[in-house]
Parts: structure tokens; sequence; C-alpha cells
């Protein structure tokens, strides 16, 4: 069944978007392509421009050519001439290092150029599509350049990519440098995970639904399971991923970001502070780890060559271009975490994880309790054959909704089987072109920090990753590899469960 039913939403305000990092890959692959999308929603004002910094040695009609090719490509059959001209007019260009003012003081009169040109008031979202060295760096340069100061009533926001920070002591660091600069309401940390709409929908589906959240607590939810697989392996980011590891590329963002808005407590509105209170208090009540339960409470893991899902052979991580061939580096992790809570006390939150798994899912596993045996105890069904209930939030690849509940099955005998309901987004809204990037760069331009993570939730994350890092760094894993690309991980992550009674539910297709 589809909805016919459209959304509407005023365009957002005029202004300029500065990419740093413009001659990047996400920057052709997914920001350029968002801006487009949002283009053809008619979210994005009359008034409006984009503006590529880098050092790539290109003049405005090779750079322009350059989007021209790439935006083909990511777009593919959605592809519109008529819209996607309308946008490259627009689109300007500025070589130079990040690191000399000179740049930015090329910028500040480029900018007024453009603003004369385009009809632009003043309002500019400077967006670090740069490695993370270049943070603190751009926005110490775009404060003395006056940049990002605001006045007259306009305004000037800066949006930083992951990794922020790579452990809590840098974190803190660069939080410090931003603040010298910018107010914390002028900066969105972005994750492209809350960009998904069924991680938006978790929301929904809780305040929105009276009959679920008067059960989403203790009392009915036996644990909860959230679950980060890829199918790659390290592509070519063999020089980043050697310093991160998979605790620190997933854990204190993207799975903590998850985490939080499904054990968050409803907010008294959908302001953005409200909302990240909450999610801010989940974050803070997470139980930190002794030394002893790091070793008892994380798995971690690193793949050997094995054989993917559609056959095709993989090699082991320490194989793989620009890897140590001795590497101590994780490319899995899962973990038992506790909430300090009301509502969540006595109930483990278990997360995993990794690369080079069976697939790309990222889902969310409410699974409920038993129900209580007096009914079935003596029946010839049996206690064992009722199966607890499960809700399953499938973020991706196919976003959608699954809940998991017993019934009769047809005869004259009394037997139970699970059956399936399923929503799938695709199924009832039709499928829109998306990069995931579309929501978050809107709210950018409107001033809609929801989804965007404050000083202290990127701290909390890190306090308890830094836990974990240190005794790792002490006691060195003998045993990697301990996986075969294709796997579900290694053994002990299903020991962290089993030991508890309990078993992952592995992703499907």
């Amino acid at each position: 069944m589809a909805n016919s039913q459209q959304q509407t939403a005023d365009p957002s305000s005029p202004a300029v978007i500065v990419f740093f990092g413009a001659g990047g890959d996400l920057t052709k692959r997914k920001l350029i392509p968002a801006l487009y999308h949002l283009a053809g929603h008619g979210l994005l004002p009359d008034n409006f421009a984009m503006v590529g910094v880098d050092r790539v040695d290109y003049d405005l009609d090779a750079y322009r050519s350059q989007q021209d090719k790439a935006i083909r490509e990511f777009v593919g059959e959605t592809f519109s001439e008529e819209r996607w001209n309308h946008l490259l007019q627009k689109i300007y260009y500025l070589k130079g290092d990040f690191k000399d003012p000179a740049t930015f003081a090329e910028l500040r009169d480029l900018l007024q150029k453009v603003d004369a040109e385009q009809g632009t008031p003043g309002n500019y979202l400077f967006y670090l599509a740069t490695p993370p060295s270049f943070f603190g760096e751009i926005a110490t340069q775009l404060g003395q350049a006056g940049l990002s100061r605001q006045e007259n009533g306009l305004w000037r926001r800066l949006v930083i990519e992951k990794p922020f920070g790579r452990d809590l002591q840098s974190a803190r660091a660069l939080n410090r440098t931003l603040h010298q600069f910018l107010g914390e309401e002028q900066i969105y940390r972005i994750d492209h995970y809350l960009g998904k709409e069924t991680v938006q929908n978790i929301l929904a589906y809780r305040f929105a639904n009276s009959t679920v959240e008067p059960i989403w607590n203790r009392r009915y939810i036996d644990h909860v399971q959230i679950t980060v697989a890829e199918s790659l392996g390290v592509e070519h980011r063999a020089s980043y991923y050697e310093e991160a590891g998979a605790l620190r590329d997933m854990v204190p963002n993207h799975l903590m970001a998850v985490l939080s808005i499904v054990a968050m407590e409803p907010p008294n509105s959908f302001d953005a502070n409200e909302v990240r209170d909450e999610q801010s208090k989940v974050l803070r009540a997470v139980q930190l780890y002794t030394p002893e339960e790091v070793l008892t409470n994380t798995v971690r893991g690193q793949y050997a060559a094995g054989t993917l899902a559609d056959g095709t052979p993989a090699p082991a991580y320490r194989s793989e271009p620009g890897i140590a061939e001795q590497s101590q580096t994780d490319t899995f992790v899962a973990l038992k975490l506790m909430v300090d809570s009301w509502r969540w006390a006595g109930v483990p939150f278990y997360i995993r994880t990794g690369k080079r798994l069976p697939g790309r899912f990222t889902e969310v596993v409410i699974q409920y309790r038993d129900v209580p045996n007096t009914l079935f105890r003596r029946s010839k069904i049996g206690r064992e054959a009722i199966a607890p209930n499960r809700l399953v939030l499938c973020i991706q690849p196919n976003e959608g909704i699954d809940f998991v509940f017993n019934a009769k099955i047809p005869g004259p005998v009394t037997k139970l089987g699970t059956v399936k309901m399923d929503f799938k987004y695709v199924d009832y809204f039709g499928h829109e072109p998306s990069t995931g990037y579309e929501t978050l760069i809107y709210d950018c331009l409107s001033g809609d920090q929801t989804l965007f993570k404050r000083a202290d939730m990127i701290e909390a994350g890190w306090q308890l990753v830094d836990l974990i890092l240190d005794v790792w760094k002490a006691l060195p894993a003998r045993d990697f590899p301990n996986y075969t690309c294709g796997t579900w991980g290694p053994k002990a992550a299903d020991e962290l469960l089993t030991r508890d009674g309990r078993h992952w539910f592995n992703c499907q297709a």
C-alpha cells in the first residue's frame, strides 16, 4: 500500500555552504548529491550558493566539470539536467591551504562576491569534510578571520564530521578549541546514522504510539541488542583504520547515539536541547567498567582470510595493503553495557560492530520477557514452545520495523508458531532518493540541532571507550586473527550472551 500524502516543509533560510575538503569523496559522493535532492524537494532557498575549498589546483570551470561528472554517477536514474544546471551555477571554488591565513582572507572576499551575485545575506555554514587533523585548525582560522562571528542577526555555523577526537583527552581539547571562537549553539557535530529514517522513527514509534511507551522498560524488556555490521574490509582507509579500529571508529559515535535514542526518557518537547538533555542522561548513566569488567564484558576481534556471502574470497586484515603484519587493531567489538536508571535497571544492552561480517546490516532488537508460565505449563503446548516477543528496528539496508509474536497454527490440535508483522518504508511510503545527509544538511541550514551531538555527549561516549582502550593496550590480544571473513565474529562474542542464557539474533537480508 502506498501512502500518497506528501510532506511539506519550508525552504531553509538563504545561506552559503562552504565545503572544506571540496575535492574529496565525501563531498562528491554524498554532500553535493544531498544538495541536489534537497533542491528537488524545494527545500533549498532561491538565494543559495556553495563554495568549495581545497588544495587541489582547479579553476572554477574545472571544479564544476568534476562535480558535473560525479553527480551523474552518484544520483543515477533520478538525474534531472534542468535541476542540476540550476544548482551548478551556484557552485564556486577556492584553492587554498587550510593552515594559511591568506586562504581565509581570500574566502572572506569570495563570500562577499557570492553574496552580491546570489543574493545571499551573509549566513554561512562551514562544513569540515576534511581529515580530523584539520578540525581545530580550520575553526581557529575562521575565528581569527572573523568569519565565525555572528552579528546583525546573521548566523555562522560549523559542521564537523566524525571522528570527534580519538580519546577523551583529544575530544576535550577539540571542544576547548571550538569554544574559543564559537558558541555551542553554532557547532553541529554530525553523525550520518542519525540521518537514517528508522533512527529518527525510533522517537516517533516510542512517543507517538500509546501501546509502546508503557512497556518500554525493565518490567517487560529482557535485553536490547544493537548491531552495526559491515561486509567490507578496510578498503582504502588503512592508514586511518590502523590508528582507530572498530572500537574508536564506531562505538563513541554511531552505537552510543543509537543506544541513547533507544534508552532515553520522554523529553518535555522536541526542542533540540530537551531531546539532547535526555540522551546525555543516558550516556552518563551507562555503567563504567572496572579493569576486571573490561575483560569479562568486552570482546575484540580481527578478521582472518575467508569467503564472503557471495562466494568471493577475502584476505585477512593483516594482508590488506598498508596494514602491519602483526597488527593488533580490532576490526570487531562487542560490549555488554548496563544503564543505571530506573527504567533500565537490570536490562543489559549488547552492542556489536565489525568488518567482513556476512552483510551490511544495522538493527536494534528489543527482546521482551517470557510470558508467565501459569497458562501453558500443564498444557500440551508446553512452556518451551512459547517464544518471547521480539521487536526489530531495521535501520539498514531495508529500513522498517518487524514484530515477532505467537499465533495458533490452523488445525484441530492446538499448536503455536511464531509469525512476523513487518513494516518497510519502501512499501508504504515509496523510495526516496537519499544519501543519508539530506535531513542533516537541511537541519543545519534551518538551525535545528536535535540530531547533532553536544560537547557533553561526545565526552560521555569517550569516557567509556577510554577505559576499554587502557586495558586493551596493557593486555594486547593474543589470538588475533580470531574470526574468518563472512562470519559473525569471534566465538567470544557468542559466549558474551550465552553465559547470560541469551543469544545474538543475526540479521537477515
